[in-house]
């Protein structure tokens, strides 16, 4: 069914719908007003589910009831889909050892948390005339992840930064 709500009862307008009741049984081609008459009998809408078939195709159902399942479904698929974060760890060129350590344990901590991390690497004044600098810190950050992650986006300069991102390896 389109985006748009569907079209119930007297807001039909064909002449002529392939009506299919409550059960699921096909009850065949009838005008709208038989189709109606078929509804309301058993206290039921007429719901077009096909309006671009020739003829279109009818539904007899709850309306009210089939709105909030479809609602229903609608939160339990939103609910069940992967939200992931982008964390970011900076660095500079010049970092030293146990700086890197902490900021490499904190990228970890967030991959095993399921989120992606931007590694980025900032130069300062003349530190940007050696990028292979930022790159031989990048390669050392991408090795020493290892098994919780991988590379998605390659090193990339920008400017005074570097960036690279790192996604979570799938169980």
């Amino acid at each position: 069914m389109a985006k748009e709500e569907a079209r119930v009862n007297r807001a039909i307008r064909a002449k002529e719908v392939r009506v299919v009741d409550n059960v699921g049984e096909m009850l065949g081609v009838m005008s709208v007003n038989e189709a109606l008459r078929a509804a309301e009998e058993r206290g039921l809408d007429l719901v077009e589910v096909s309006p671009n078939a020739n003829p279109p195709v009818c539904r007899i159902m709850d309306y009210g009831k089939y709105k909030y399942q479809a609602s229903k479904r609608l939160a339990e698929a939103k609910k069940k889909s992967a939200r992931v974060d982008i964390k970011e760890v900076k660095m500079r060129p010049k970092t030293e050892e146990h700086d890197f350590q902490v900021k490499l344990r904190n990228a970890m901590r967030f991959l095993e948390a399921g989120n992606k991390v931007k590694v980025t690497v900032m130069f300062r004044g003349r530190e940007v005339t050696h990028p292979e600098f930022g790159f031989d810190l990048m390669k050392r950050v991408a090795e020493e992840v290892g098994d919780a992650g991988q590379v998605e986006m390659s090193p990339r300069m920008a400017g005074r930064f570097m960036t690279m991102v790192i996604a979570p390896k799938k169980k």
